[in-house]
């Protein structure tokens, strides 16, 4: 994984000020829930805390951070189009997907079926640190978010989550 390449607003000190015409201010929005989304599948990281000064909000080379508000303005446009859920009541943590769920959901399915692992019973574990997931997107995400897009494919008859001993798997359906 090489460096994370910023795009070229993140140098523009008011790309964080909120903007007040609306036209400028709906281009921001795009631009910043792009970067959101970008970073954390750079990071291959699905957890935010808005209230911590992370490079995400934050070019410490401009002095300039986005404020909490801010933070708070492209977490919830995110949410709207399902890229984002906040998972506390304040809504300073978030888990952001740079795919939807049913998108997430699909790109398992489709690698489930291609490598025949249907009506085979897959722990969690192996496929989100294991050797046959290796350079897949899914690879590394946190298992509560891999827990949530099975939920999606069990919803779809796709597959059915299993638990056993202490263990969680998953059987995939064709």
């Amino acid at each position: 994984m090489g460096a994370f390449e910023w795009p070229w607003q993140y140098s523009f000190p008011p790309f964080f000020t909120v903007q007040v015409q609306a036209r400028t201010k709906e281009i921001q929005l795009e631009t910043w829930k792009d970067l959101v989304r970008n970073y954390q599948r750079h990071q291959r990281q699905a957890l935010v805390d808005i209230t911590e000064d992370t490079p995400l909000f934050v070019n410490d080379a401009i002095s300039r951070k986005l404020p909490i508000d801010g933070r708070l303005w492209v977490m919830e446009a995110l949410e709207k189009t399902g890229h984002a859920v906040p998972v506390d009541k304040q809504k300073q943590r978030w888990e952001v997907y740079w795919h939807t769920l049913p998108e997430w959901a699909t790109l398992v399915h489709d690698w489930a079926v291609a490598n025949g692992m249907t009506n085979t019973v897959c722990t969690l574990y192996e496929l989100v640190a294991g050797d046959t997931t290796v350079g897949e997107e899914f690879h590394g995400l946190e298992q509560g978010v891999f827990k949530k897009i099975l939920k999606t494919l069990e919803a779809r008859g796709r597959c059915e989550l299993i638990a056993f001993d202490d263990n969680e798997g998953v059987k995939f359906f064709s």
